[in-house]
């Protein structure tokens, strides 16, 4: 296979990895995340972000009880917390998305697993902000975990694999 072959599929393989091994993330390993992360685009090239890595088990508990439904981010050995300026807030959603997923992808390449986690509703964004101890107004929707992945099936959502193109896909127009 072809460089650019192994990394379609390497990126067709990015999933959430809920659960991980007790193993540390290289710290090497993570600044080349971190160095995707920064090097990745955003809307007139703003850069809205700061990125707050969290190791501190403690506070890795204290996020996980944001909302319920994320009680795994307890588990993970580390997380990065997209902190965005809060001023422009389409385009620093769109922005995150883009972040987001490429820290994930670059996670997938160096042989981790990660998932994101939303903090909700404004209430719970809240509680992210106090904990990160991010600024008055700044938007605190997501973190990151990663880490080795568990061994053992991790837990997934809908099954079935992934609909199939031409279920997804038009030309033209919607349903052509």
């Amino acid at each position: 296979m072809t460089a650019m072959t192994d990394a379609l599929q390497a990126i067709r393989k990015v999933r959430q990895t809920r659960r991980y091994a007790p193993d540390p993330v290289d710290p090497e390993a993570l600044r080349e995340i971190l160095e995707v992360a920064r090097w990745s685009g955003s809307a007139a090239n703003r850069q809205p972000w700061h990125f707050v890595v969290v190791d501190d088990r403690e506070q890795l508990r204290q996020l996980s009880e944001v909302r319920p439904e994320l009680s795994w981010v307890s588990s993970a050995p580390v997380a990065i917390a997209t902190v965005l300026a809060g001023d422009r807030k389409i385009t620093e959603a769109y922005d995150e998305g883009r972040v987001t997923e490429r820290i994930m992808i670059a996670a997938q390449l160096l042989g981790l697993g990660s998932a994101v986690a939303w903090y909700g509703g404004a209430a719970e964004q809240a509680k992210a902000r106090e904990i990160l101890g991010a600024p008055e107004g700044s938007t605190t929707r997501a973190l990151i975990t990663i880490g080795h992945p568990a061994p053992g099936k991790q837990p997934t959502g809908v099954e079935g694999g992934r609909k199939p193109l031409d279920e997804l896909v038009s030309r033209n127009r919607f349903g052509s």
